[in-house]
């Protein structure tokens, strides 16, 4: 590693006998969407990573905790990587690193230090820390990844302490990523984005900017991480009661200002949440958040402390299901109930998708006797993204060739072109794409040639779960489940009459008019079907195709079902074969199968 003035010379690329050479951007994630931000980059035999986040599962996920990019790009190419750059600590950035090490080793992972302090925990729980390196970065540093990548960290301004935008030098030219930005003028940790960098780039050629484009739909400038200070400090100044204050657990800046005025209002602080226990000790730690220890009471010690003397940090500013502001609304949570009098404060907006689960947990939170503080207008929360005047000062100091508008919904791609295109960039020197998306970028062109497989790779608490998994799962909560199972004899007649059970399935059938229809269409399949699938061999006895007769019934009672109910729930068949008749000299016989379920 080194920070010294970085010279790159054509000699570095390999021409291919003569062709121009191309370096391939190839995003698995962040486009079209709001997070699991993944890219590679590809230079012959040659591939890095830019992040690997992951995203968080939407209402018709069911079961699903949390949505990762699909790699089979990367685990059929996973020869060919050579290392890894981190840009900041957020989910949606590291998050889907330990999963993916579970199926490739990445040799090496660059990032800045609360990055990587974050990401080892995470390696150390998953098990696989021994599939890579990882290796703390400062501003200015720059490392070399195999033979064609040089790697440039800049110092950057977002919601979360040491976040790098990354310059990656490539032998077609200087690649600008901007990472997750925003250009704040007054950071808290006093840590500045380092324009003057950036501008030197753009004096000595940038081929390509590929930027953040969140708040491409947003005029002005983003407002400073500080100016929530005056708003956050009167809130709780004015509070008669307990705090309850919920944010983003990284937001490391947010999270500071907090302790500060806890401190200034002489209230304990108690912390509530895995993640912002984590958080807060791995910022300690690295001396991005400073408070004495004393100011940290734990949670069953505030008790003995006036409420007034008392904020409660918590997880949850999103609504998630099983965080602890989610659960203190829902009246779960072990050892905080809400009083008369606490003033609870959402220091965070809600995401694109999550803003029905915040508003339940606001109203069940007033309900209670909270006074609950949220809002846009009450001036507690400012982005980390840029939006349409920090958008135009990138492109302004970098003076890009070509224009990759990424991390953002498809509306929002469009919106960073227009502007982009507003600063003197031709139509024809950017490409709105979506991921899987192959980019070829050469001194004189950039272009889509081609697709890599870019679906979605969902996540439960036991592993993978693949698309009929979810497509049941789907059905189960669309229209239930329709349960039958069915005994047949050695001569092809039911030996009982079949069980029906019908869970979560709306019907105007009644239940003793469905079982017989079903008693009879499986009568009508044996009647008509049985000579297909039954084999007599006289004195030596029966073959039965068991597996075929059940699919056959199956196929049968879906018509049905689909008929009488007009609905399409998940259909369990059972098939129970008889035992098997008494053994005779020679005798044949198949031992009996049964098939789990179907879906209708």
């Amino acid at each position: 590693m080194t920070n010294k003035p970085l010279i790159i010379t054509k000699k570095m690329a390999n021409t291919n006998n003569g062709s121009q050479p191309s370096l391939k951007i190839i995003p698995l994630g962040g486009l079209h969407e709001i997070g699991k931000n993944t890219c590679v980059f590809e230079f012959n035999d040659e591939i890095i990573l830019l992040d690997a986040g992951l995203a968080f599962p939407t209402d018709s996920m069911h079961g699903i905790n949390i949505v990762l990019p699909d790699m089979t790009y990367l685990r059929e190419n996973s020869h060919k990587i050579k290392g890894m750059i981190v840009t900041h600590g957020h989910e949606d950035h590291i998050g889907g690193i330990p999963y993916h090490l579970k199926q490739f080793d990445i040799p090496v992972i660059y990032g800045p230090r609360l990055a990587m302090a974050l990401l080892e925990g995470k390696l150390e729980e998953a098990g696989v820390a021994d599939r890579t390196i990882l290796k703390r970065v400062m501003p200015r540093d720059v490392v070399r990844i195999g033979e064609s990548f040089f790697v440039e960290f800049i110092r950057n301004t977002h919601s979360i302490a040491d976040s790098f935008t990354i310059a990656i030098h490539t032998p077609v030219g200087v690649v600008i990523h901007t990472g997750d930005f925003k250009i704040d003028h007054t950071p808290v940790d006093g840590e500045f984005y380092d324009l003057h960098r950036l501008a030197e780039h753009g004096e000595k050629g940038v081929i390509c900017l590929i930027s953040d484009s969140t708040n491409s739909e947003v005029p002005g400038f983003t407002a400073s991480e500080r100016s929530v200070y005056p708003n956050l400090d009167r809130i709780i100044g004015e509070a008669k009661g307990r705090v309850l204050l919920t944010t983003f657990a990284s937001s490391v800046h947010r999270i500071n200002m907090v302790l500060e005025i806890a401190q200034k209002r002489n209230r304990v602080v108690s912390v509530v949440g895995r993640s912002m226990l984590n958080v807060i000790a791995q910022a300690r730690n690295l001396g991005y958040i400073k408070c004495p220890d004393n100011l940290f009471e734990p949670l069953q010690a505030i008790q003995n402390f006036p409420p007034e003397k008392v904020l409660i940090l918590t997880t949850g500013s999103q609504g998630e299901p099983l965080a602890a502001i989610t659960r203190i609304a829902n009246n779960e949570h072990r050892n905080i109930r809400i009083r008369q009098g606490d003033t609870v404060i959402f220091s965070a907006n809600p995401i694109p998708g999550n803003t029905i689960a915040v508003v339940n947990t606001i109203d069940k939170l007033m309900m209670q006797g909270a006074n609950v503080v949220y809002g846009r207008d009450k001036g507690i929360h400012v982005s980390g993204h840029g939006c349409q005047e920090d958008q135009k000062m990138m492109i302004a100091l970098t003076k890009p060739k070509f224009f990759l508008p990424v991390h953002g919904e498809h509306r929002m791609l469009v919106k960073h072109s227009q502007t982009a295109q507003s600063m003197g960039i031709p139509a024809e020197n950017m490409v709105i794409i979506d991921n899987g998306d192959v980019v070829e970028l050469s001194e004189d062109a950039m272009r889509v040639t081609g697709k890599v497989p870019s679906g979605l790779q969902l996540v439960d608490n036991a592993g993978v779960v693949h698309d009929n998994v979810m497509k049941e799962r789907q059905q189960l909560a669309d229209d239930g489940v329709v349960t039958v199972a069915a005994a047949v004899s050695w001569e092809g007649k039911l030996m009982t009459k079949p069980e029906v059970h019908l869970r979560g399935v709306v019907t105007a059938v009644e239940r003793s008019l469905l079982q017989a229809l079903v008693q009879k269409t499986i009568e009508n399949t044996l009647s008509d079907r049985w000579a297909s699938f039954a084999r007599s061999f006289g004195e030596e006895g029966v073959e039965v195709d068991w597996a075929g007769l059940e699919t056959q019934i199956e196929r049968d009672l879906q018509r049905l079902i689909r008929r009488e109910l007009q609905s399409r729930p998940l259909l369990v068949f059972l098939l129970q074969s008889p035992a098997e008749p008494p053994a005779r000299p020679g005798r044949r016989r198949q031992r009996p199968s049964v098939k789990a379920s179907l879906a209708v």
